[in-house]
């Protein structure tokens, strides 16, 4: 299992693809498809049918996946890289920009 640098909730910018430049925060990370659902970026149109929840049936906006090699996370307004490192017994996630702990 391979170890991914952004979480559920962080804030991110889209480094590359159509969508470059927009950010928004992660709603969804699925690791085993390196991939991250981002609130209101990559926004597609799904058909659905009639069903009891939804009775009229339709087109709905929704967000799809994207790769997580496309974002960057963004750290008070500035996009950075992420990495860890041991603080006393414990793994902690970093900006690699401003050395804070994330």
């Amino acid at each position: 299992m391979t170890k991914l640098k952004i979480k559920t909730g962080d804030t991110v910018k889209v480094i590359a693809g159509d969508h470059k430049g927009e950010e928004g925060k992660v709603v969804k990370v699925i690791v085993d498809k390196n991939r991250a659902i981002v609130e209101g970026v990559n926004m597609i149109s799904k058909h659905t049918k009639p069903s009891a929840e939804n009775p009229q049936g339709g087109i709905v906006k929704r967000e799809a996946s994207m790769n997580i090699s496309n974002l960057m996370l963004v750290e008070n307004g500035v996009p950075t890289k992420v990495g860890y490192r041991m603080e006393g017994d414990k793994k902690v996630r970093f900006s690699k920009k401003s050395k804070e702990v994330l």
